[in-house]
């Protein structure tokens, strides 16, 4: 079958698939034009921003493919006080960002439940209300979840690495906390719990193939997501998977890989968020613009305190991390309106799809 055959049908197979992030040439530009056009039609082509805090490198958890793993004693551990987190939500609120997206390891304690909840209230005070609040801080228990969301959290970012068992199992250590059931059973409790929930894979893994990858967008469908956050896999030389760097595919070959997964996934549902992640301009200087081209339509300024930006790498050659956030802040228009779109400002920018899930769920 045609790509053209393939993109007219109403739903995609996994063998359709597999078929799209295989494309090339002229079967690729078709598949990016028609991503763009749904993209268009669904959503409009407006861009939101997420200010993102990354407020701490301390983890408990020892990922084989990440920098801030446990384990790697070369890290020069932080965690930022309330005061500079608030100070930085303080820029996003007075620039208009509309949202932030608060980012940390994984760490399970009261002490880390209780400052997440205290910086919760205290931006819901500071902005009146207005500003919106993603959280990405790993796994954590029912009550945990309940008590973030009660105090102002309504997003959750929580990336799955791999939807597969098996190469989930490949790329984390085998123990209790690295446990797969215990990753997707967190993802149905944020659900439940009434976040709009988002999830993730990195492109280009070690031991990864397109049927894995085939298989991710169709557990995203499956689980019905409201957002998602896909970036290249780029290696960190202080980490476990750092030995199979010359069986990846060239970083210019994820690059592209990581475009058509956006693309596809952009096709297959409608009307989520989708992040245009830092690690493809890592890549490619204007990775992230390439990517908001053909389907994405979140873009994540990072406002931590320059000195820190170094210590949060969970991969090699981070790109910005010698700017301050004003310096972000300039060139986000001018990145944005490059590529035929606008910024949302002001706004939370929350997924279409959640609120039609919403919708529905009130007349019925």
């Amino acid at each position: 079958m045609s790509i053209h055959e393939i993109l007219e049908k109403p739903e995609f197979t996994k063998s359709d698939i597999v078929q799209l992030l295989s494309a090339s040439g002229e079967d690729e530009k078709l598949l990016f034009k028609h991503a763009a056009s749904v993209k268009e039609k669904s959503i409009g082509t407006t861009v939101y921003l997420r200010g993102l805090i990354e407020m701490s490198n301390v983890c408990a958890k020892d990922c084989l493919y990440c920098g801030i793993r446990k384990s790697n004693s070369r890290v020069n551990r932080y965690s930022l006080d309330e005061k500079e987190v608030m100070t930085a939500i303080e820029f996003a609120y007075k620039n208009r960002y509309g949202s932030v997206a608060i980012q940390s390891g994984e760490i399970n304690s009261p002490a880390f439940t209780d400052k997440i909840n205290q910086i919760l209230k205290a931006s819901k005070k500071l902005t009146n209300g207005e500003i919106g609040i993603t959280l990405s801080c790993g796994e954590q228990s029912e009550e945990t979840y309940r008590t973030w969301f009660e105090s102002g959290a309504h997003r959750y970012l929580l990336r799955i690495e791999s939807s597969t068992e098996e190469l989930y199992s490949k790329i984390h250590p085998n123990d209790n906390s690295h446990n797969f059931s215990r990753r997707l059973n967190a993802l149905r409790i944020l659900k439940e719990i009434g976040y709009q929930v988002g999830t993730g894979v990195m492109v280009g893994l070690p031991f990864q193939t397109l049927e894995h990858l085939a298989d991710d967008l169709l557990f995203m469908k499956d689980f019905d997501v409201d957002m998602c956050g896909m970036g290249p896999y780029i290696e960190h030389k202080d980490t476990p998977l750092y030995a199979y760097k010359d069986d990846l595919l060239p970083l210019n070959e994820r690059f592209k890989l990581t475009l058509r997964m956006i693309a596809t996934l952009r096709i297959m549902m409608k009307d989520i968020n989708i992040v245009a992640t830092t690690a493809l301009q890592t890549i490619d200087k204007i990775g992230r613009e390439k990517a908001i081209q053909i389907g994405a339509n979140i873009l994540m300024p990072n406002i931590t305190p320059g000195k820190y930006r170094d210590s949060y790498a969970l991969y090699e050659n981070k790109p910005c991390t010698d700017e301050n956030a004003d310096d972000c802040k300039n060139c986000i228009d001018v990145r944005v309106h490059l590529v035929n779109h606008q910024v949302g400002y002001a706004v939370w920018g929350d997924s279409q799809h959640f609120k039609r899930k919403q919708k529905i769920n009130k007349k019925s």
